[in-house]
């Protein structure tokens, strides 16, 4: 344990009962300085009731004095033996209230566009447990009908550096297994950062010069050839009338 408990308000009482300087009240309780000194001026935690260390067995009487004598002594958190051996319990991600309607899109967006992750990995990111994670697996879920995929990292259920995380992961773990992938799964293995560094895919471009001249028919290249020898066509031979054919108002009675 790094810090005391409730370091603001064990700053508080620092401030009131000691003449210790802002740094070292800083250093113990992980704060700025200048937030030390704002709490001294009234302008930082106002109305925050203070905290005794040494009431609380977090600091010895003697530590304090040795520390209002020497300005650049530190203080150090009085030993405790009950916290020997504790560790940081692992668990599911907490969801607050507000986002855990939004855990079935999320995992559906999961399922759908990264199968490679484990069930253990999506509970991880979304903080859900595995029999939802199979349910929308399997489209048994009683919602499944007006669940829409949705990006856990827009939900703000996860970072998007935790999510590239657990892809690579994934794709390590593929590529140990042998599994052959195909190129849309490899897509979906690479993270952002790499997918930001890519080239541009070249664009088919929508027009071709020369494209709009090319035909397959006789008479286009028999009309380009007129135009290459400089004879241009009459206007009549495009109707394919006779030249000594009467007209219509000479043959009147």
């Amino acid at each position: 344990m790094n810090k005391p408990l409730m370091a603001k308000a064990t700053a508080v009482w620092l401030v009131d009962n000691t003449t210790l300087t802002f740094k070292q009240i800083a250093d113990f309780c992980g704060m700025h300085e200048l937030e030390v000194q704002g709490i001294a001026d009234g302008d930082v935690a106002a109305g925050v009731k203070g905290f005794d260390p040494v009431a609380n067995n977090q600091l010895t009487q003697a530590e304090i004095n040795k520390a209002e004598t020497d300005p650049l002594h530190k203080l150090k958190l009085k030993f405790n033996p009950a916290s020997l051996g504790e560790e940081k319990r692992r668990g599911p991600r907490y969801t607050p209230l507000s986002k855990r309607q939004d855990r079935p899109a999320a995992i559906l967006w999961l399922v759908k566009f990264h199968p490679e992750l484990a069930d253990a990995q999506i509970s991880k990111l979304v903080g859900t447990t595995k029999p939802t994670i199979q349910s929308i697996r399997e489209r048994t879920h009683w919602n499944i009908q007006n669940i829409q995929p949705i990006d856990p990292v827009a939900l703000g259920l996860c970072k998007q550096s935790e999510l590239d995380a657990a892809v690579q992961k994934a794709a390590a773990k593929k590529a140990r297994e042998g599994a052959v992938m195909s190129d849309d799964e490899r897509r979906k293995l690479v993270s952002t950062e790499q997918s930001l560094e890519m080239e541009a895919e070249p664009r088919m471009p929508t027009a071709i010069s020369g494209l709009e001249t090319f035909s397959l028919s006789d008479s286009g290249e028999e009309l380009r050839e007129d135009e290459d020898e400089g004879e241009v066509p009459d206007a009549d031979s495009f109707f394919n009338l006779p030249k000594d054919a009467p007209d219509d108002e000479d043959e009147q009675p």
